[in-house]
C-alpha cells in the first residue's frame, strides 16, 4: 500500500498528460472531433471504419477506448456497443490465431518480452480469468491475447472470456459517448476515456512489480 502511495504523484503526472489539454482546450478539440466525424456522415461507413480500427488495435497503436467512446457518440449506445464489440472481438481473434500459428517470435513484434513474461506468470496462476481482468488495460489486453495463442489455450476457454469482457467494455465506453452526445460533453468524455486505461495500467504495473511471477507454462487442456 505504501509503495502505491509513493508512486501516486508520478501516476497523477502521467494522467495529466492526456487530460490537461482537454481542460484548457476542450471546446476547440470538440470542434475538431466533430468536423472529422460529421453527423451527416453515412452511419454504415462510420460503423465500418470503427470496426476496422478496433480490429487492428492489437497490432497498431489505436486508442481503442477513444474510438469506442466516439462510437457511442456517433451511433448511439446500442449500435455503438454492437460495432465496438465486433471490432474488439475480431482484433482479439486475429491476435490469438496468429500467435497460435507463429508463437512467441511473432508476438514479440507487438508486445515487449517482459510484458509477455509477466502475462505468462499471471495466466499460470489465474488461468483464462486474466483475459477478463486485463481486457481494459493497455498492453496487458494485447499480451493476454497473444499469450493465450502462444500456449494454445483451447478455443472455448479463450472465446467466452473475450466475448464477455469485450461486451462489458463496449457498453461502458459507448454509453459514455452517448451521454456525451446528449449533454455536449464530448471533449470531457474523450479525456475520461484516455485517463481510465492509463490509470488502470499504472495500478496494474505497480501491483505486478511487487508480485512474484510463476514461470510455469499454461496448460492448454486444463
Amino acid at each position: 500500500m505504501w509503495r502505491l502511495i509513493r508512486t501516486f504523484p508520478l501516476m497523477m503526472l502521467v494522467l495529466a498528460v492526456p487530460i490537461v489539454p482537454f481542460v484548457f482546450f476542450g471546446e476547440m478539440i470538440e470542434q475538431v472531433l466533430r468536423s472529422n466525424l460529421a453527423s451527416e456522415s453515412d452511419s454504415t461507413k462510420v460503423s465500418l471504419l470503427i470496426v476496422v480500427l478496433l480490429s487492428t488495435d492489437i497490432f497498431l497503436p489505436i486508442p481503442s477506448s477513444v474510438i469506442s467512446t466516439m462510437s457511442g457518440w456517433r451511433l448511439g449506445w446500442l449500435t455503438g456497443t454492437l460495432v465496438t464489440w465486433i471490432g474488439m472481438t475480431l482484433g482479439a481473434l486475429a491476435g490469438y490465431y496468429l500467435a497460435w500459428c507463429f508463437g512467441s517470435r511473432f508476438s514479440k513484434w507487438f508486445c515487449r518480452s517482459d510484458d509477455l513474461e509477466a502475462m505468462q506468470g499471471l495466466m499460470s496462476r489465474f488461468g483464462p480469468s486474466v483475459l477478463i481482468i486485463g481486457r481494459a488495460i493497455p498492453v496487458f489486453a494485447e499480451a493476454s491475447v497473444l499469450m493465450a495463442g502462444i500456449h494454445q489455450l483451447t478455443w472455448r476457454r479463450f472465446f467466452l472470456p473475450i466475448v464477455f469482457s469485450n461486451f462489458v467494455i463496449a457498453v461502458i465506453y459507448s454509453s459514455l459517448g452517448d451521454l456525451a452526445a446528449r449533454y455536449q460533453w464530448l471533449a470531457a468524455a474523450v479525456g475520461v476515456s484516455i485517463g481510465i486505461p492509463v490509470f488502470l495500467a499504472a495500478i496494474t504495473r505497480n501491483l505486478l512489480s511487487k508480485t512474484p511471477q510463476s514461470s510455469s507454462p499454461m496448460d492448454s487442456d486444463s
